[in-house]
């Protein structure tokens, strides 16, 4: 996995007809289309490792892991090779009544990465689904113990939680929120733990020290009507990979317990190994002090590989029990086609064995010191501002005066030219690559990534240039 001669992405004769059908007859996510032919869709024919290539022949580096799920790389073989098998055996059954080995085995190994803590998995297909599922449990388990004015839910400034309307109620990104606002349910948002808000002086502890007690001051006044606070452990992703200090999950942790009020994980993006540890939540405990967990989790994109869709929920034993009754209404009810799709969860088993005999989470300690080490000049480039890193996550914000109108269209653009695939959120520029770099590779990827910056901001931009841009995820 070494650096390759450039490859030309500008020649079309292949890929154009695949756009132009595209742009015809498939209406794009998270896109304008209005705007979608001067930036048209790339024709991906295949992928190999971290690389995904076109119709031409031109390779892209897989930056953000295809929208942060692919984590050792596309087609990779193992993985596959369990799906295969998998596919000879059974491609599907419905869980409802039924099981089968995938669903039973991943279960009971994702258990048993809590300690046992987290002890009963409810599979869905897409991380809003997981956030739905997530949301009712806790409800409905205040409902079925005699508490159902716990209804109502508390989220994070500028977090997100996904485009269904039970998710984006809890979701305080206004592009993705305002237009279907007046569908939504209510909820409280709280002060973000975002470390960019440090006030001189402050460290990012005392960020989330602040944060906290906004919090605090909440669940004292509402806890008797708050059902659970859900929040994106150490990471607030799409608003621009606002990270925080693991104190703030320390002091959640403190304050649900005391207020009676569920803890909810969003792992779906920061999960399986992005943070540095398999569960962002990890990284709440205090070193040599017994681990915390919240009361659910939520996980999806990277936990099938890129492979296929597959999301769960993580529940506490108390939490389970209260849904059991001869009373069939309070079951949990709720319910997918392909709820636990035994493909899906073959691939996740095999993204587990990867992660178990591979050390994976060792190795990308060594990646990670690679490529921050080769990003090292951004830290003090005067174009930019909040390098920040946590394990297999880089990002860093463009100062306004240099990114000008359209900042994350020129980028991506630019990006496609130096062989990078890489959608900046905003003025955020960040990268969530695979875990199947080597060093070399990072010097490249750092070198290209510092290149397309300067494609983009050689020169200060003024006001009359600037306009306020939606973020791209």
């Amino acid at each position: 996995m070494t650096a390759h001669a450039p490859s030309n992405p500008e020649r079309n004769s292949a890929n154009r007809p695949w756009q132009q059908r595209s742009l015809a007859h498939v209406w794009h996510p998270c896109t304008q289309m209005q705007r979608a032919a001067a930036l048209p869709p790339l024709p991906i024919a295949r992928g190999e490792g971290p690389w995904l290539i076109d119709h031409d022949g031109a390779r892209y580096f897989d930056a953000t892991s295809s929208w942060w799920v692919n984590l050792f790389g596309h087609a990779d073989a193992r993985i596959n090779a369990a799906v295969k098998a998998q596919l000879d055996r059974l491609p599907h059954v419905m869980l409802a009544g039924c099981t089968h080995a995938p669903a039973v085995e991943l279960a009971e190994r994702l258990s048993a990465l809590t300690g046992g803590v987290l002890d009963h998995c409810f599979f869905a297909s897409d991380g809003a689904s997981a956030v739905e599922i997530a949301l009712k449990m806790s409800f409905h388990h205040w409902r079925n113990v005699g508490r159902a004015d716990k209804r109502e839910f508390v989220c994070l400034r500028h977090g997100y939680h996904g485009e269904t309307l039970g998710a984006l109620a809890v979701t305080d990104v206004a592009v993705f929120r305002d237009a279907y606002d007046p569908l939504l349910m209510r909820s409280h948002q709280v002060m973000s733990p975002d470390a960019r808000q440090a006030l001189p002086g402050e460290s990012a502890a005392d960020v989330a020290q602040r944060a906290a007690a906004e919090l605090e001051a909440l669940l004292e006044a509402r806890h008797e009507q708050i059902a659970a606070l859900i929040l994106e452990p150490l990471v607030q992703g799409a608003t621009g990979m606002a990270m925080h200090d693991p104190a703030y999950l320390r002091a959640a942790r403190a304050l649900c317990d005391r207020y009676e009020v569920h803890l909810i994980a969003d792992e779906i993006a920061v999960g399986c190994g992005r943070t540095g540890t398999f569960f962002a939540f990890e990284q709440a405990a205090l070193p040599g002090e017994t681990p915390i967990w919240p009361d659910l989790v939520c996980l999806s994109k990277g936990i099938s590989g890129g492979l296929l869709p597959l999301s769960l929920v993580l529940c506490r034993e108390h939490i389970y029990q209260a849904f059991l009754d001869d009373d069939v209404a309070r079951g949990f009810l709720h319910s997918h086609s392909y709820t636990g799709n035994p493909l899906a969860c073959s691939a996740a088993l095999a993204v587990l064995d990867r992660f178990e005999h591979d050390g994976v989470l060792q190795a990308n300690r060594q990646r990670a010191a690679w490529l921050t080490a080769a990003l090292a000049p951004l830290r003090t480039d005067p174009r930019i501002e909040h390098f920040r890193q946590i394990g297999m996550i880089w990002a860093f914000d463009v100062r306004e005066a240099f990114a000008g109108n359209r900042f994350p269209d020129r980028f991506h653009l630019a990006g496609r030219a130096h062989e990078l695939l890489i959608r900046p959120i905003g003025r955020t520029v960040y990268l969530m690559p695979p875990y199947v770099f080597d060093e070399p590779l990072a010097r490249w990827l750092a070198q290209r990534l510092i290149a397309t910056l300067d494609a983009v901001t050689q020169q200060p931009h003024t006001d009359a240039d600037r306009a306020p841009e939606p973020p791209t995820a």
